[in-house]
């Protein structure tokens, strides 16, 4: 059984007593930087001149500096950008300013576990990850809960590495649900496998699909998007309630038995061996050189992708209907 953490488990006192860099505001970055002030912690956000997230911290109450003057002035350093600025980052704001003693933290494996960055060291490595993203970390913390996170040491530097890991899971109220130990290597290769084969591959490609077969055998749209996109929340939170047993107790039986007959119709030894092959290439590192690699060259097939996957038929049927849906805001994504 894995080792799981709560907050009688913590010092609080040992992340009270450090001077805290949040580099970076974004998702996850402004739920720690806040929680951690709540919580008492002395911290500054490490913002780019003319980022416009600058005036989002400081109208929060924070204090913002660049990424160097807040690494300089720290002695835990959470870094909390993309992974794909992460290292021209760390090099450029961070390792000139790290010293004896520092800590150096992250919500990820990735450039750690493929050697984009490499800390020195005397410095202490580790890694707090929450289960959830950044406005659930903020939002369960102001109700008095928290998120679960994940814990690893990449380096011991000091000694106390783990109980400064645990400290700062404290402050951003992670403590109160659970803190699971893994490491570095095991968190970076089942978060990008999870979200390359169900969560965001696996399960955008089985929507669409499902859609364009109904449409094409003339169906009208709207139903075949109630049917293989709308209705996905209602069978996901069944299972987030009570795993794939309690989903199954909810449907109907006509729906289970589909379930069990169809579904490894659809999801096949070839399936498997296409996930097999996904997860080889994020543990030989192919996976991340090649997306790092994309992002140097300025992300063109990431770009041109992401413009043709919004045109798609399903997106256009979709926000028709969500208009028409009270009960929910409808979301966009921002333009490039």
């Amino acid at each position: 059984m894995a080792q799981i953490y709560y907050e009688n488990d913590t010092d609080p006192t040992l992340v009270a007593q450090r001077k805290v860099a949040i580099i970076g505001f974004g998702s996850q970055g402004h739920a720690h930087a806040l929680n951690l002030y709540d919580s008492g912690v002395s911290v500054t956000v490490g913002l780019r001149e003319g980022s416009p997230k600058r005036q989002e911290a400081v109208e929060a109450g924070l204090t913002v500096k660049t990424p160097a003057e807040a690494a300089a002035e720290a002695n835990l350093i959470m870094v909390l950008v993309p992974d794909q600025h992460m290292g021209e980052v760390y090099r450029r704001d961070i390792e000139p300013n790290l010293e004896a003693g520092d800590a150096l933290f992250f919500a990820h494996g990735f450039n750690i576990h493929f050697g984009e960055i490499v800390p020195p060291e005397n410095v202490d490595v580790a890694m707090v990850a929450p289960k959830g993203p950044g406005h659930l970390v903020r939002r369960t913390y102001t109700e008095g809960s928290g998120v679960p996170a994940l814990i690893a040491v990449h380096q011991d530097a000091s000694g106390s590495a783990h109980d400064l890991g645990l400290s700062y899971a404290w402050g951003i109220g992670s403590a109160r649900a659970g803190v699971l130990q893994t490491t570095f290597q095991e968190e970076t290769e089942t978060d990008l496998f999870g979200e390359q084969v169900i969560l965001c591959g696996g399960v955008s490609e089985m929507v669409k699909s499902a859609f364009t077969i109904l449409v094409e055998a003339g169906y009208q749209p709207e139903s075949a998007y109630f049917e293989t996109l709308h209705e996905l929340k209602l069978i996901v939170d069944l299972m987030y309630e009570g795993g794939l047993s309690w989903m199954r107790y909810s449907i109907s039986d006509t729906a289970e038995y589909g379930d069990y007959t169809r579904g490894p119709r659809v999801v096949t030894d070839a399936t498997r061996a296409a996930m097999r092959e996904a997860l080889a290439e994020i543990q030989n590192g192919e996976f991340a050189r090649e997306w790092l690699d994309e992002s140097r060259a300025g992300a063109p097939n990431l770009l041109s992708t992401r413009r043709a996957e919004q045109g798609h038929e399903i997106e256009q049927v979709g926000a028709g209907l969500r208009d028409m849906m009270p009960f929910l805001v409808p979301k966009k994504p921002p333009s490039e």
